[in-house]
């Protein structure tokens, strides 16, 4: 499987793309994601394919910060990486000017929770440089997303709005190929209706885009196994595994190793005429 960045090609034999998440915020819920260059280190060896480095927690209940703060925070993390390692990097903004400065510093995709919505630059620069973007469903900010959890439609009211944000990222030069769609669960969703994305998830943006799935050790893992966050690995395990059987083709997680491994039986057993 291959997907194509600003400049280059990238490919894994895995069914899916690993993206580990290295967090340089001070508050992130996971506190084992949270940690910079070191961090970063560690998830390359691995088996990362692409690292999302994030320096504004979306955690709920979590408040935005400053754009020189999220730039204090992360922009020194990629030149550090950039001097050992080619990896790709997604950065978790909502911020064109904090894309700008990492891209300059050398990262590749652009994770954005607000989908484009939040600054009205960020999609006219990713398509001026061919930056591929990760567009995410949410209801209003991580401070107050949990207060509207209801949905008449849950998949068709995702669908929809993932779908129109993707035809913007398309207006603003952004092509197809380098669009990736996130439900975002977890993201003002209750646990059924995070079950529902997770369950359906490859009939997301009517089989256009590259769907991503970000389950990592989330509150719905936890609903779901009755394990607080330490013992969420095997729950999270389980819900990638689900999503990327029914058409998921990257997961976001905390725990690269043990995902490559569970990436790799599922793709030894499909191999198998």
């Amino acid at each position: 499987m291959k997907f194509s960045l600003s400049t280059r090609t990238i490919q894994t034999d895995l069914p899916a793309f690993v993206m580990g998440i290295v967090n340089v915020t001070p508050d992130s819920f996971w506190k084992e994601s949270r940690g910079g260059f070191e961090h970063a280190l560690k998830l390359i060896e691995q088996g990362a394919d692409i690292l999302d480095i994030g320096g504004e927690s979306s955690r709920p209940g979590s408040a935005y910060v400053s754009e020189e703060e999220e730039l204090s925070r992360i922009i020194p993390v990629i030149q550090e990486i950039r001097k050992v390692s080619d990896i790709p990097i997604s950065v978790d903004t909502r911020k064109k000017n904090v894309m700008e400065k990492a891209f300059e510093a050398g990262a590749d995709i652009l994770n954005d929770i607000s989908a484009l919505e939040d600054d009205w630059e960020m999609g006219k620069f990713c398509g001026k440089h061919g930056i591929p973007v990760i567009l995410m469903h949410k209801r209003g900010t991580p401070a107050d997303m949990q207060n509207n959890t209801s949905y008449e439609d849950v998949f068709k009211e995702i669908n929809d709005y993932l779908v129109e944000r993707a035809e913007y990222a398309i207006s603003c030069g952004i092509s197809e190929d380098k669009i990736i769609l996130d439900p975002g669960v977890g993201f003002g969703k209750g646990l059924e209706e995070n079950a529902k994305l997770i369950k359906d998830a490859g009939k997301l943006g009517n089989g256009r885009f590259m769907i991503l799935m970000a389950l990592s050790r989330k509150t719905c893992i936890g609903q779901m196994t009755g394990k607080d966050i330490s013992g969420r690995l095997s729950g999270t395990l389980a819900g990638d595994l689900i999503s990327v059987m029914n058409g998921a083709r990257m997961v976001r997680v905390h725990d690269v190793a043990e995902t490559v491994d569970t990436l790799k039986v599922l793709g030894y057993i499909n191999s198998i005429s």
